[in-house]
């Protein structure tokens, strides 16, 4: 009970104490930026850990960060075999390719009417097919191995990042393309100076999207086959063994790998679209 008791306890301090940081000015600079998020994190490991032991939940079902915490810690050479079957090879490869073939299908789709009424209502009805379905055909076409979930990732990636690559074409505005009519610039010139950059916020939209996507696609894939390593064949391994804290150790690692993933992306981002509203002050 005393477990339970400081566990409230601490989340009612620690609620207290963010409250106040969020209103102080303090949380207007970079380091209030980062320490609201983390307080709110480590009371979250906190009030979890001392849930799982004043409730005396099994291990089975849940348990304690420390054990996970543990489990990370001496099985770092099998979670690294994983993390470069999976994120390193299934789900970067498949990242650029989809993303890349997104990328070039968009201009091709902006200079033909035809692609523009055939291609997009395609695409729709294949994004909205369920991965598990895909999955499957996928891996016996491609094999087991990584190829096989870099093609997963590509599907999953392509149309979103299609779909936005299309409407960035298409946020210039008609006033602004006629200026470039009276310059006299080509298509290429135009869409060089003026429709890719105007485009860029949506391409960055498309490419944040996909980071999640593909981690996702990549690790589920292997669910439906693969060889004796990976992300995604070590937690339905460890779930068929009650291992538990392997299988949220590896959650951890796609976590960190998500976020790190989407921070190198915005981070780009911030570089190139300094010049939208939404990455000033």
């Amino acid at each position: 009970m005393g477990w339970v008791v400081f566990a409230f306890v601490f989340w009612v301090a620690a609620i207290a104490l963010n409250s106040w940081l969020a209103r102080h000015p303090l949380s207007e600079t970079r380091l209030g930026k980062l320490l609201v998020p983390t307080i709110f994190g480590v009371t979250i490991l906190v009030v979890w850990e001392a849930l799982v032991r004043g409730l005396e939940v099994s291990s089975v079902i849940l348990p304690p960060p420390s054990a996970i915490a543990a489990k990370f810690a001496t099985s770092l050479p099998i979670l690294w075999v994983d993390f470069v079957q999976t994120i390193v090879k299934g789900a970067l490869s498949g990242y650029a390719i989809g993303c890349g073939a997104a990328f070039l299908t968009a201009v091709a789709i902006d200079r033909s009417k035809f692609l523009q009424r055939g291609l997009l209502p395609v695409g729709n009805f294949v994004a909205a097919l369920p991965i598990v379905g895909t999955a499957p055909i996928l891996v016996m076409w491609f094999g087991f191995d990584w190829q096989s979930k870099s093609a997963v990732v590509v599907a999953m990636v392509f149309f979103p990042m299609l779909v936005n690559t299309v409407e960035g074409l298409a946020a210039s505005s008609a006033m602004q393309r006629d200026l470039m009519k009276t310059y006299s610039a080509s298509y290429l010139q135009t869409l060089f100076k003026l429709r890719l950059p105007a485009a860029m916020p949506f391409v960055f939209n498309g490419l944040k999207i996909s980071t999640t996507l593909a981690l996702i696609g990549a690790i589920v894939a292997e669910f439906f086959g693969s060889p004796v390593k990976g992300m995604g064949f070590r937690i339905s391994t460890e779930v068929g063994r009650m291992g538990l804290d392997m299988v949220w150790a590896e959650i951890a690692v796609a976590a960190l790998a998500g976020s790190a993933f989407y921070g190198a992306v915005a981070l780009i981002e911030k570089g190139v679209t300094f010049w939208h509203p939404s990455q000033r002050g």
